[in-house]
């Protein structure tokens, strides 16, 4: 529900979008724009959109936060999550939940670069479960064929149009060199030479350094655009996942590529609807769940 703080917090986006701006002036916003994004398909993909991925390990219980699939998330993403979460608790305490601030947030980050805008629902209950082991076990792989890719999104409802036009969120991502580094060491001949004699200067084998990172898309990774697209006709997506949506056997999924790749605002339209459909996947609400006074634990 678009207006479910309007009594309760009706300045709750105002607050949120005060808070990001806060935190986009010292940060470099290539780091905070793509984390906060990639932190909300994460928690969403597991266990559903409810915050669980926010929640710290404790020695009793290991949390999705620590899964090593989870490991490489900007921790200037979680932070935002908290500012935020404490600004709304001083204006309008237990009321706004850590799953809604972390929606809300992924839709201002998008437009913050020239993205599309949406209305965001909102009403979800924060989750009571996050495991680790269940997070490494479902999220999607960088080396998964787009079978197996369809199949994931169809497990929590979402179907090859919703994978194709979610990934169009790598325009502004980044992937760390261990992701990518078997296509390029092992002279991966689907992967463009040129993409390839660019990114093995900055992910040196064997020696990877885990912290190094290159864009997703190696064209415009600090706008929101339908450049990625563009760019994995031209086998320049680094990710197999990737490289497998623009010349796998799928054929709606070549297709959508090529739709989005010569139309912008069709992107646009489709990733604002997709990005919808993302936020209502195993939503708690009602007496489910609960309403976390900080978003790092559970009350």
């Amino acid at each position: 529900m678009v207006g479910f703080y309007d009594e309760s917090c009706p300045r709750v986006e105002d607050i949120i979008y005060e808070e990001l701006v806060k935190k986009m002036s010292p940060i470099p916003r290539n780091i905070i724009i793509p984390g906060i994004l990639r932190l909300f398909f994460h928690d969403c993909y597991v266990q559903g959109c409810d915050g669980s991925v926010l929640i710290l390990p404790t020695e009793a219980d290991n949390s999705e936060r620590n899964a090593s699939i989870n490991l490489s998330l900007a921790g200037d993403a979680f932070d935002i999550v908290d500012k935020a979460k404490a600004a709304l608790e001083k204006e309008c305490p237990g009321v706004v939940s850590c799953s809604d601030i972390l929606a809300i947030l992924a839709r201002d980050v998008v437009h913050w670069w020239e993205g599309p805008h949406w209305q965001v629902e909102k009403g979800r209950r924060d989750g009571l479960i996050s495991n680790a082991t269940e997070a490494q076990l479902l999220m999607p792989k960088s080396d998964e064929n787009i079978t197996t890719l369809i199949r994931g999104f169809e497990s929590i409802g979402l179907s090859t149009t919703d994978l194709v036009t979610l990934s169009g969120a790598h325009t502004i991502g980044f992937t760390h060199c261990i992701e990518f580094a078997s296509r390029i060491f092992h002279n991966d001949t689907t992967l463009n030479s040129k993409i390839r004699e660019k990114v093995i200067l900055s992910c040196p084998f064997p020696k990877i350094d885990r912290n190094v990172a290159e864009a997703l898309d190696q064209t415009s990774e600090f706008v929101f655009d339908n450049k990625f697209y563009k760019s994995l006709r031209q086998r320049k997506g680094l990710l197999l996942t990737d490289h497998y949506l623009a010349f796998d056997e799928n054929y709606l999924s070549r297709k959508l590529v090529y739709r989005y790749s010569q139309d912008q605002e069709l992107f646009f339209q489709e990733f604002a609807k997709a990005m919808v459909k993302l936020g209502r996947v195993g939503v708690k609400s009602g007496n489910e769940g609960e309403i976390r006074r900080d978003c790092k634990k559970f009350n």
